[in-house]
């Protein structure tokens, strides 16, 4: 939300309109004048144009933002065509470069497509069902960082330099270099997803406590 005296506020747009439409000045002053750029200037200046056609004073602004998006992409992929990368998304589950290799299509030509048709990414679905199960639509979570954290302790055998049992085997020259364990101390918030982990020597309630804390 801007505040009230930015540069191109409704109120500043009609300020730089007017004083190219009416006061005769010319885009690069007036771009220097509000510290924008011509083809800024020359935008809302055609926009004050449009809305006021008649010469004479006018009151108002320039015109609301309007997107970007052109009025007509005539590059973009036919319905067919992308119906067909819908259908193979839905009842083949494949990916982007999968259908790309099927369709002759670029596998970011694809993603865009799945993406523009509100289809999940794969990751979302369950393979099983096809239905999406992942999402910010689908997604429980608190509303407030903290007020849940979950807490999870992971138990994990050290591995000693140089590689294991597996590597070496288990002759008595390595039999005990290396052992025990660690533990993984994960705290995870719900709402934001913020992890943070730390290895510990054990997960007594004294160990644990103070690793909260």
């Amino acid at each position: 939300m801007p505040h009230a005296n930015a540069t191109l506020t409704p109120k500043g747009r009609f300020a730089l309109a007017r004083c190219v439409v009416q006061d005769g000045w010319s885009l690069r002053r007036a771009a220097e004048r509000f510290q924008v750029s011509p083809t800024c200037a020359g935008r809302w200046a055609a926009r004050l144009r449009e809305l006021a056609p008649r010469p004479g004073p006018v009151a108002g602004d320039a015109g609301p933002d309007r997107t970007s998006r052109p009025g007509s992409s005539p590059n973009q992929l036919r319905r067919p065509l992308v119906r067909k990368v819908v259908h193979l998304r839905r009842t083949r589950g494949w990916g982007p470069a999968r259908i790309g290799h099927q369709l002759g299509l670029q596998p970011s030509t694809v993603h865009r497509v799945l993406r523009r048709e509100g289809m999940p990414r794969l990751f979302e679905v369950d393979l099983a069902t096809g239905r999406q199960v992942r999402g910010q639509v689908q997604r429980y979570e608190h509303e407030q960082p903290g007020d849940m954290v979950h807490v999870n302790i992971k138990k994990l055998g050290r591995i000693p330099d140089g590689g294991g049992h597996r590597i070496h085997g288990r002759s008595e020259d390595v039999r005990g270099r290396g052992s025990g364990y660690g533990y993984v101390h994960t705290a995870l918030d719900d709402h934001s997803r913020l992890a943070y982990s730390e290895v510990l020597a054990d997960e007594t309630a004294a160990t644990t406590v103070a690793w909260w804390r």
